[in-house]
């Protein structure tokens, strides 16, 4: 007998929990039906046999039901960490491509940044070049003036030194006539 009533107890519980599970219902016309046998079947009281099979009756809709729920549960447990598993390794395939992806820019941006560091410094060196080229051009008026003035004043020394050598040379036959002249 106590076995029977752990059995009572332990169905009374699992329908409490199904029940609290499903949702409010409203009875259907079969239920009322089904309430209505079991009223009958209680009235008529035809001993322990009946509520026992009755009790079997329910405890093996229990069961299957609960059997359909676990089984349904492991598919959707089992389905569910399989698709976390293959987002999770998605994602970490996808970070890995990402992770390359901004290697290899980093290093082209460095790439391009000494690129960029050289052609600055190379057009640096053009600018003063030109600069440089831009004071000779200005200066070179100037130069030529210069050298201009240096063959004239060459050419004035000449003449110059050839002027001295003429008066050198009429003053020597200035002195000396006068005393042949005689």
């Amino acid at each position: 007998m106590s076995s029977l009533y752990s059995r009572n107890k332990d169905l009374s519980s699992r329908s409490r929990k199904s029940l609290s599970d499903s949702p409010p219902s409203s009875p259907s016309p079969s239920t009322k039906t089904f309430r209505q046998d079991r009223a009958s079947s209680r009235s008529d009281s035809s001993g322990v046999e009946a509520s026992s099979d009755r009790l079997a009756a329910r405890t093996s809709t229990y069961t299957r039901r609960e059997n359909r729920l676990a089984s349904l549960n492991k598919t959707e447990d089992d389905s569910a960490s399989k698709d976390y598993k293959k987002l999770y390794e998605d994602a970490l395939a996808e970070n890995e491509k990402l992770k390359s992806r901004l290697e290899n820019s980093k290093q082209e941006l460095s790439k391009i940044r000494s690129q960029l560091d050289k052609v600055t410094q190379e057009k640096e060196a053009l600018g003063k070049r030109v600069s440089n080229m831009e004071e000779e051009l200005k200066t070179l008026p100037a130069l030529a003036r210069l050298q201009a003035l240096r063959s004239g004043n060459e050419r004035l020394l000449v003449e110059n030194k050839a002027m001295l050598r003429t008066l050198a040379h009429l003053s020597q036959m200035a002195s000396l006539p006068e005393s042949e002249d005689l």
